[in-house]
């Protein structure tokens, strides 16, 4: 893991998310720091996309007070959008445009100028290996390649922070090990990574976790504290430990 300092770079206080009757998010209160790999894990349904659209700018909450990089999520939305990177669960990019295309595209969705959208693009191919098919249509390749395009798109313009939502869903161990490879390297250039998954064994990748559970946080704090705070051999037994709690005011950190 690299070494962070201490400045936080997300704060939540009390973040509460309704759908009508429903809680999605139920008083959620935690920090991430500048450079983290910060990791929000529970099962499907626990809430963990519902917050990081909030904290992206994508919703509002429906009360507490979110700050991310600095920028308040209710008053400066458009300027919370312009230091992020966003990869949705779904795959986010154009499949009827080669791979250089929407490389290019985001480029210039971000302001770019052109001339830095050539030479990164260049880069950016020649690193992933991929110049082969750079003209190759992005619905013609497997999903493990289609997932390290659009999270390198996500960071093309050095956001302060990228916040990826189930990022590797559905690939193969091997693209997983890859492409968690990619959110280090992102890290160590000094981008915070805010990443949801239910792989509980990814958890062991992160700085500091928070798992949550029927939309509220049961736990935080980094994999070696939790392991040893709920006396587990890995995250997978600290995470049904946590299901298996009853539901009390005491679980909620």
């Amino acid at each position: 893991m690299v070494n962070h300092n201490n400045k936080n770079i997300i704060e939540v206080k009390n973040l509460v998310k309704k759908f009508g009757d429903f809680i999605a998010n139920d008083n959620l209160t935690f920090s991430v720091n500048e450079g983290e790999i910060f990791g929000f894990l529970g099962a499907n349904g626990a809430g963990k996309t519902t917050a990081l659209k909030i904290l992206s700018g994508l919703l509002f909450p429906t009360s507490g007070n979110v700050m991310v990089a600095g920028f308040d999520v209710y008053r400066e939305r458009e300027k919370v959008k312009k230091n992020i990177g966003y990869m949705s669960q779904k795959f986010s990019l154009y499949e009827d445009l080669t791979v250089k295309e929407n490389i290019r595209f985001y480029g210039g969705i971000y302001g770019l100028s052109s001339k830095y959208i050539k030479e990164k693009t260049d880069d950016l191919l020649k690193r992933l290996k991929m110049e082969d098919i750079k003209d190759s249509l992005i619905t013609s390749l497997p999903l493990g390649w289609k997932q390290k395009i659009a999270f390198s798109v996500a960071i093309f313009h050095n956001p302060k922070i990228v916040f990826l939502d189930e990022p590797t869903g559905g690939v193969d161990p091997i693209t997983r090990r890859d492409f968690w490879e990619m959110i280090y390297e992102a890290s160590n250039s000094g981008i915070t990574v805010f990443v949801t998954t239910h792989y509980m064994d990814e958890a062991e990748y992160c700085d500091r976790v928070c798992i949550m559970e029927q939309g509220r946080i049961d736990a935080l704090d980094t994999p070696t504290q939790l392991k040893k705070q709920f006396n587990a051999k890995n995250m997978d037994e600290v995470f049904l430990k946590i299901a298996r709690q009853p539901v009390t005011s005491n679980n909620i950190i």
